[in-house]
């Protein structure tokens, strides 16, 4: 019986397919321009729920602090600071239950506003100046108005419920002071930011119309 040759066939590798090209997800891409949109809204959001409770703390809440110390004006609102004859007179007018209801308030209104105006104006920040030193400088300025309003408030309970070692009132007094200066400076910032992104969006419109106006 005759050997049949088998003739080998060499299979050749086929042509590799072109490779498709990555189609980009539109529901997971964002812009420059809607990062930064969203941004705003958080923006403003925090802004306003700010507005609220610096309203609830500083008006309402310390206002009504007034009725239990026989209409006299809380020390965290004395923007001028005080003397140990007015620490002692505040002091007097006020029992233990008007004291432990300041030092709750200071607890919970009292830290929560703080900090929560100085993380919206470090957003501000963010978001209108570029990384660098100017950032940073800027971000200082929210960042020391917390810490010192939450120093501040914890230095007024002492004075005010008669500890045996008090801090000095003239420490105190410039600690509230401070934390005046530098929630109006931390204001500055803000209002400088929002000026500052008006004129970049207002440029970017017309610069945006010129074209069509050309027409």
């Amino acid at each position: 019986m005759a050997n049949k040759k088998k003739r080998s066939r060499t299979r050749r590798p086929a042509p590799d397919a072109p490779a498709r090209p990555a189609v980009p997800n539109p529901t997971t891409q964002r812009t420059e321009a809607q990062a930064r949109s969203n941004g705003s809204i958080i923006l403003w959001a925090g802004l306003i729920a700010s507005a609220l409770l610096f309203w609830y703390y500083h008006v309402l809440a310390l206002g009504q602090m007034e009725d239990l110390s026989g209409g006299l004006e809380m020390l965290d609102q004395r923007l001028l600071g005080y003397d140990a004859a007015a620490v002692e007179q505040l002091r007097a007018a006020m029992d233990d239950d008007a004291r432990g209801q300041l030092i709750y308030l200071h607890k919970t209104a009292g830290l929560l506003f703080p900090l929560f105006f100085a993380l919206v104006t470090m957003l501000a920040v963010n978001l209108a100046v570029p990384r660098g030193p100017k950032r940073w400088g800027l971000w200082a300025v929210p960042l020391l108005f917390a810490v010192v309003d939450v120093l501040e408030n914890g230095a007024i309970d002492a004075l005010l419920a008669g500890a045996d070692e008090p801090p000095e009132v003239g420490i105190v007094s410039a600690l509230t002071i401070a934390r005046w200066v530098l929630f109006f400076a931390s204001v500055a910032v803000m209002v400088g930011i929002s000026i500052l992104a008006a004129r970049t969006g207002l440029r970017a419109a017309l610069e945006a119309g010129r074209p069509q106006n050309g027409r």
